[in-house]
């Protein structure tokens, strides 16, 4: 779990007041884990924290003011997990986000003693002199401390067709996944992207490939097989964290033989996956789309379960 600062700052701005409500510990059937959040101002909301009358209960009480509290989900709620979550609330305004005096972290009394822990403090001083920032959030005596997310892992969709566009669809409402989706022309998108994606254009797809990060994912699902190789040719030219392509075993087996012919070392051509997707669930637009996403969410959930949450 970390805090999602930069968003949580863009909706200030917005909104001047957010409530924030997260769950900070999960026991038993719950419908959210750990590190759900949402955001709230009046009129709108980002994000959710699941579970019907839990939610509706949170947004009704946000702006009556700040918590720290456990709560059951049983009957009195109208629900039948059996489990129970504890949820921080807190309003934020541009005071308040300006009084943050760390980029790593966010600590602070939410009830009890006012004098901070010792395990907070060493948390502080832990993750200050840790060059690798690890997500970790931390209630202890009424004190909460959690890590700021400062890592987003960068993802490239190339193609705003079928397959684009359900992927588009199913990672946007994921903080922890930083979308920049990309086609030959604007009249190639819908007209409402989610305000978490960044919509690149270019008559000269390809030469785009060279302003992306080097630890990025691309997946490329364009239009147009031409195209498709010369995004594989731009992108083996330079880092990148992985490279999917969609299509078939006899595409890919033509696609290995040109790329060979354009200079590439087999080692680094098989780089690149394809076909994608689990055949098991299908050849439909939403069927690749959904297997792409849990490959995602597997491997970011693996990396998340590194990180713990704990109530001393």
């Amino acid at each position: 779990m970390a805090l999602d600062l930069k968003m949580l700052r863009k909706k200030v701005l917005l909104h001047g007041k957010v409530c924030r409500t997260a769950i900070i510990e999960a026991k038993g059937s719950v419908p959210r884990g750990i590190g759900t959040e949402m955001l709230t101002w009046e009129g709108g909301q980002h994000g959710t924290i699941g579970g019907g009358a839990l939610e509706f209960q949170a947004t009704k009480e946000g702006f009556e003011g700040e918590y720290l509290k456990t709560i059951p989900l049983g009957p009195n709620l109208g629900q039948c997990c059996g489990g129970s979550v504890t949820l921080v609330n807190e309003i934020f305004n541009l005071d308040r986000l300006d009084e943050m005096n760390s980029e790593n972290f966010f600590s602070r009394q939410i009830s009890g003693s006012n004098t901070k822990p010792l395990s907070i403090v060493k948390l502080e001083q832990n993750i200050n002199n840790t060059a690798e920032p690890t997500e970790k959030c931390v209630l202890s005596k009424g004190w909460l401390f959690e890590s700021i997310k400062t890592n987003r892992i960068p993802i490239w969709v190339y193609g705003a067709g079928h397959v684009g566009r359900a992927l588009i669809h199913i990672l946007s409402p994921f903080p922890e996944f930083d979308l920049t989706w990309l086609d030959t022309g604007k009249e190639r998108f819908p007209k409402n992207v989610h305000e978490n994606v960044k919509v690149l254009y270019s008559n000269e797809l390809p030469s785009l490939t060279e302003y992306a990060p080097d630890n990025c994912q691309h997946f490329i699902l364009t239009y147009s097989h031409a195209l498709d190789l010369d995004l594989c040719h731009r992108l083996l030219g330079r880092s990148f964290y992985s490279v999917g392509l969609i299509g078939s075993k006899t595409k890919w087996v033509r696609f290995q033989k040109r790329l060979t012919e354009l200079g590439h070392p087999l080692d680094n051509i098989q780089r690149i996956s394809c076909p994608i997707g689990n055949p098991l669930l299908g050849k439909q637009p939403q069927a690749v789309a959904i297997s792409l996403a849990q490959e995602l969410l597997l491997s970011l959930n693996a990396v998340k379960l590194r990180g713990t949450v704990k109530n001393e």
